[in-house]
């Protein structure tokens, strides 16, 4: 029986497990991947206090350390089922049950996929959604960047120290990334951009050998021919094991208060798998701490 199961090791899970053994909390950590989440798909980091750059896996192993010195303990899983109302909150990993007094929800978003067709297909043999883990496949390369927002931009940035050309293919006639990342872009003589456009299919043979497009101003479509499509649009929550708890928007983002808590007594939740505005390592950070200290008052009242 543990105080505290958090459900995720990024960001938002490991500052709350941080806080949750400074406060004495018996705590595991559940998570089904890498400690850190998608710091380990994230290159350069320039706007995490403390840190004028840092690289996003080694911010990664920081924090998890930090988090590990105090004894929290760590559990590599992945959690399928929950039973939260009541006491004790039951996890199901695997064959093995969790229980705990209180649960943090930190389980955080997944990126969306084009569905479009070629990209199930391709995918591994030249369409990627994590520049750092296959940019150097690229090296003299020509590849396209799908999205307009940061992650596109910043990782469009960063696939120019191995490709010729990167090519973004925005939807819209403007970008949704932040100011400094657009000027550094528009600086960049190796990224261009094509404006009003979307991938209507994913082309190649053995390996991806370029995409369909459509302008969707004027619905003309063309070939453009390249190597390697990375795809930035956005994320989708991972909360398919919450479907049934009545704790989830139409999105599928758990909704909380401004504590973290959810609609079930002892259940909060923290980073990007909240209905939040913003979705920063910052932010999940602080969500995670919020939430282990609601999740300590909680468990004082019991």
């Amino acid at each position: 029986m543990y105080d505290l199961a958090i459900i995720g090791g990024g960001p938002a899970g490991l500052a709350a497990g941080l806080y949750a053994a400074r406060s004495n909390l018996k705590t595991i950590i559940i998570e089904k991947g890498l400690p850190g989440g998608q710091l380990q798909n994230t290159l350069d980091i320039e706007n995490y206090p403390g840190f004028k750059h840092i690289l996003g896996p080694d911010l990664a192993s920081h924090m998890h350390q930090q988090t590990m010195e105090l004894g929290v303990e760590w559990k590599t899983g992945e959690v399928t089922g929950v039973k939260l109302e009541g006491q004790p909150k039951t996890l199901c990993v695997g064959s093995e049950e969790i229980q705990a007094k209180a649960v943090i929800i930190a389980s955080g978003a997944l990126p969306k996929y084009l569905e479009v067709p070629g990209e199930a297909e391709f995918r591994g043999r030249g369409v990627s959604y994590c520049a750092t883990c296959d940019g150097a496949f690229f090296r003299g390369k020509q590849v396209f960047v799908v999205g307009g927002g940061d992650s596109a931009v910043e990782e469009g940035m960063f696939l120019t120290q191995y490709a010729d050309t990167v090519t973004v293919l925005v939807r819209r006639d403007t970008l949704k990334a932040q100011q400094y990342l657009q000027d550094r872009a528009f600086r960049n003589p190796k990224v261009k951009f094509v404006w009003n456009t979307v991938v209507e299919e994913i082309l190649g043979d053995s390996k991806v050998t370029g995409v369909r497009v459509r302008n969707i101003v004027d619905g003309t479509t063309a070939v453009l021919e390249g190597d390697g499509v990375f795809i930035y649009i956005g994320f989708y929550p991972n909360s398919a094991f919450l479907q049934d708890t009545g704790i989830l928007n139409e999105l599928g983002y758990v909704i909380t208060d401004a504590k973290m808590a959810t609609a079930i007594a002892g259940v909060f939740a923290a980073g990007d798998v909240r209905d939040t505005p913003m979705r920063q390592i910052v932010t999940a950070s602080s969500d995670g701490a919020v939430a282990a200290m609601s999740a300590f008052q909680y468990l004082a009242s019991l």
